[in-house]
C-alpha cells in the first residue's frame, strides 16, 4: 500500500503546500496513521482515506503557520540560449503566475495543479479527494477564470 500510494499522496500535499519538505512529512505521518488503524480500515476505500487524513493532517499543519506556497520554487527555467528579454518576460510572467496561483482559494489551487501539473482525470481528482465530479469541474472552472483574469490584467 506505501508504495502504491505514497508518491501520490506526497504531491497531493506538496499541490497544497508548495513544500517538498512538508509535503514528505505529511505523506509519512498519514501512512503512519493508516498503521495505526490497519484494523479498521476497508481495503477498497483505502485510497479515499488516505487522502482524507493527508487532507485533514495539512490543513493542521497550516493553521499552526508552518506552511505556505511555493510552487515555483521546484521549477527550472533553462536560461541557456535565451535572450535577456525573453528570461525577462518569463521571470515577470513567472511571478505573475504564483501570485495569480497563490491568490486562488486552496481547493482551487489543488485541483488545477493536481489536473495542469499531474495530468490526473477529474474523476481520479474527485475520487482522490472525495468530492464529486461535478465539484470537481467547479472548481477547476473556477481556478482557470481567475487565472485568465488575473494574467490579462497583470
Amino acid at each position: 500500500m506505501f508504495e502504491m500510494h505514497f508518491a501520490g499522496v506526497r504531491k497531493y500535499v506538496f499541490y497544497r503546500s508548495g513544500n517538498t519538505d512538508v509535503a514528505t512529512d505529511i505523506a509519512q505521518e498519514t501512512f503512519l496513521k493508516i498503521w495505526e488503524k490497519q484494523h479498521l480500515v476497508h481495503p477498497e476505500k483505502v485510497k479515499g482515506l488516505l487522502y482524507k487524513i493527508a487532507g485533514d493532517l495539512f490543513v493542521s499543519h497550516f493553521r499552526k503557520g508552518k506552511s505556505f506556497f511555493r510552487f515555483f520554487n521546484h521549477y527550472v527555467f533553462d536560461e541557456e540560449g535565451q535572450s535577456p528579454e525573453e528570461i525577462l518576460v518569463f521571470e515577470q510572467l513567472k511571478g505573475n503566475y504564483k501570485k495569480a496561483l497563490e491568490m486562488l482559494p486552496e481547493k482551487q489551487r489543488t485541483v488545477f495543479l493536481m489536473s495542469r501539473a499531474e495530468n490526473l482525470k477529474y474523476y481520479e481528482i474527485a475520487e482522490m479527494l472525495g468530492i464529486s465530479v461535478k465539484a470537481v469541474e467547479k472548481r477547476m472552472n473556477y481556478a482557470l477564470k481567475h487565472l485568465r483574469q488575473f494574467l490579462n490584467h497583470e
